[in-house]
């Protein structure tokens, strides 16, 4: 009978075979997804340099200034704002229990939560889902997710996915707001709130940056339009383990 540590080294090897494997697949795919890249590198260059020199130092200054409490009150705000975009793709997609999840939650934060400063939602049983985008919508409805791309001053996209967010947009209730200066102001609060809960990641990001990011949101959207579900490439192997 083969001994257990040698099975144990043996189902190591093996994972370690597989995962390399994997990723090496999945970068053969994300490749396949960017016939655009000289274009999308330019546009990433772009996009890089403004955040260097003008979004990013206004981010920091954005954080140092607030005090923690206070921006985690305004993100929560943003993210209150977004349930609208998120219950109504849930209904165009079929997803009538998640629908009810994140239109309930938007109405306990709107209105015990104080404008969805403090989520509520989530203390009651409503917890906070991935999110729904008209992209996924239309995924959901057999179209394909299209060429990766990169957008001028939005960044990282799909071809369906921009074309999503420009009915997304639609649906933002900061659209609504008359007063010009106040709606302008909003938008800027928003960005630079995204932009300083970002701070912390880019420590994580290594070797070329733009290869990084395409595939940290390629995989990211592929999680998302496939609500979360992993395949389990080792099951095989455990059972016989």
């Amino acid at each position: 009978m083969e001994p257990k540590i040698l099975k144990i080294a043996k189902l190591a090897c093996l994972s370690l075979v597989c995962t390399v494997s994997l990723a090496a697949h999945a970068e053969d795919d994300f490749q396949q997804q960017d016939p655009w890249e000289g274009f999308n590198r330019k546009m990433f260059a772009f996009n890089d340099s403004l955040d260097r020199y003008v979004l990013k130092p206004a981010a920091k200054g954005y954080e140092k200034v607030l005090p923690d409490y206070v921006e985690q009150r305004v993100s929560n705000v943003f993210s209150n704002l977004g349930e609208i975009s998120n219950f109504i793709n849930d209904l165009l997609q079929g997803k009538v229990s998640q629908a009810g999840n994140d239109g309930g939650r938007f109405l306990v934060n709107t209105t015990v939560g104080l404008v969805g400063m403090y989520d509520v939602a989530k203390k009651v049983g409503l917890p906070k889902s991935d999110g729904e985008d008209f992209g996924q919508t239309l995924n959901a409805w057999g179209v394909s997710e299209g060429p990766y791309l990169v957008l001028p001053f939005l960044g990282p996209s799909t071809v369906t996915a921009a074309a999503g967010s420009a009915v997304d947009s639609q649906l933002d209730p900061v659209r609504r707001i008359d007063h010009v200066p106040t709606r302008n102001t909003t938008y800027g609060v928003g960005l630079l709130d995204t932009r300083a809960t970002l701070l912390e990641a880019e420590e994580l990001i290594s070797g070329d940056k733009y290869t990084f990011m395409r595939d940290a949101y390629l995989q990211r959207r592929d999680y998302l339009i496939n609500d979360g579900e992993v395949q389990d490439n080792f099951g095989s192997a455990d059972e016989e383990f």
